[in-house]
């Protein structure tokens, strides 16, 4: 509707333009001029929403689905089980494929094999599927700004996904994007984050421990002046999408945000980065926030309290989910799949197996009501977390 009345009231201008019949309108009405900076100051609304957030349509999204971390070249077998809870939308947040190469042919050669998977072929008949990336389908292992295709690789990520010719992400630098969907009272914001493209490096030195401490990765903070997880432009922009008018807002990143203790990649790799995004939340007034992350190759929810240092004035969810087909590698000497690893912001227990996850919305409920959720590869619900919307503002 927007572009259709954009379209009547430029009509109505260039009708009352100067023609070589008609000069004397050469002395503009005020009416007239009016009706020249109405059609102004609409292109220009119209071109700053399509940069900063893709309207969905007026339909209610109550199910979602997520999921990381797929090797393309081995067997993907979860997705009927994706398939099976109807999602509305398909988050792949990132290792969507391990390209790890700077050979832009190969890359494309194994996202042609992702798309070959008969699973996720059926899915894109679903529903639409939602990405960013991580580290391996970016281009290299634990790889940020200092990647030097990254450019070639993200048009080759645009094109896979068949992200439109005219779309912002053809031109500004990295992948994130935003996307809001169903109607006023029901709108459900998917921000997608891009942790790789403007990251800076990582540090090495954090001491592991002695078997079953759970101290187990080689990355110590950074707490270099000016280092960032997203680059100036993204923060901006991020900030933005947080006044976005939504019920519910889910913010999806590569790598854990809330769980900073155990050494591996993570937005606690930059203290004062993470220490940026939930004070960003909280000075934004950004309700129904809720996270979703992977890389891990195992599942848990993590949870910051509202009352935490660094809280946003109610609890904030971290739903980890990884991986679709390639579980975690660590087990026991008598061959159990596990690792005990340290996380004081572990909800529950932690899963090893194949997974993904699910956000559930009840908004038939005068309190809506979302469950945060972990499925194994048949489908089982193996973690949850139930919320009523109404926890999800500041009490404060």
């Amino acid at each position: 509707m927007r572009h259709v009345w954009f379209s009547s009231l430029l009509n109505k201008v260039s009708g009352t333009l100067p023609t070589t019949r008609n000069r004397a309108f050469v002395r503009r009405s005020e009416s007239s001029r009016h009706l020249f900076q109405q059609a102004v100051s609409v292109c220009l609304l119209a071109l700053t929403c399509s940069t900063s957030v893709v309207m969905g349509d007026e339909t209610v999204v109550s199910r979602i689905a997520v999921g990381a971390c797929a090797k393309q070249d081995q067997p993907q077998p979860i997705w009927d089980a994706v398939i099976a809870t109807q999602p509305q939308r398909f988050l792949f947040i990132g290792d969507n494929i391990y390209g790890d190469t700077e050979d832009m042919a190969v890359l494309k050669q194994k996202y042609d094999l992702l798309a070959k998977q008969p699973g996720y072929a059926k899915l894109k008949q679903v529903c639409p599927v939602l990405a960013t990336w991580d580290d391996h389908d970016y281009g290299a292992n634990d790889a940020g700004a200092d990647y030097p295709k990254k450019r070639e690789s993200q048009q080759i990520f645009l094109d896979f996904y068949e992200v439109p010719k005219d779309d912002v992400r053809r031109t500004h630098e990295g992948v994130y994007s935003s996307h809001v969907m169903g109607p006023v009272g029901k709108r459900l914001q998917v921000i997608l984050l891009d942790s790789r493209y403007f990251r800076s490096p990582l540090k090495t030195g954090f001491k592991p421990g002695e078997p079953g401490d759970g101290y187990r990765g080689k990355y110590a903070p950074n707490t270099d002046a000016g280092v960032t997880m997203l680059g100036e432009t993204q923060w901006k922009w991020l900030a933005e999408q947080l006044k976005v008018p939504a019920e519910i807002r889910v913010i999806a990143s590569s790598v854990q945000v809330v769980a900073d203790e155990h050494g591996s990649e993570m937005w606690g790799n930059f203290p004062a980065e993470r220490q940026r995004l939930f004070k960003l939340i909280r000075e934004t007034g950004a309700t129904g926030v809720v996270l979703f992350s992977g890389d891990r190759h195992l599942s848990e929810i993590s949870r910051l309290t509202a009352d935490h240092l660094d809280g946003i004035g109610y609890p904030l969810f971290d739903v980890t989910t990884s991986s679709l087909n390639a579980p975690s590698g660590n087990k026991t000497k008598a061959g159990v799949r596990f690792a005990n690893e340290i996380n004081s912001y572990r909800v529950g227990l932690t899963y090893f197996d194949t997974n993904f996850g699910t956000l559930e919305v009840d908004w038939t409920l005068p309190d809506p009501v979302l469950r945060l959720q972990v499925r194994d590869e048949q489908g089982g619900v193996v973690l949850q977390q139930r919320l009523k919307l109404s926890q999800l503002r500041a009490t404060r």
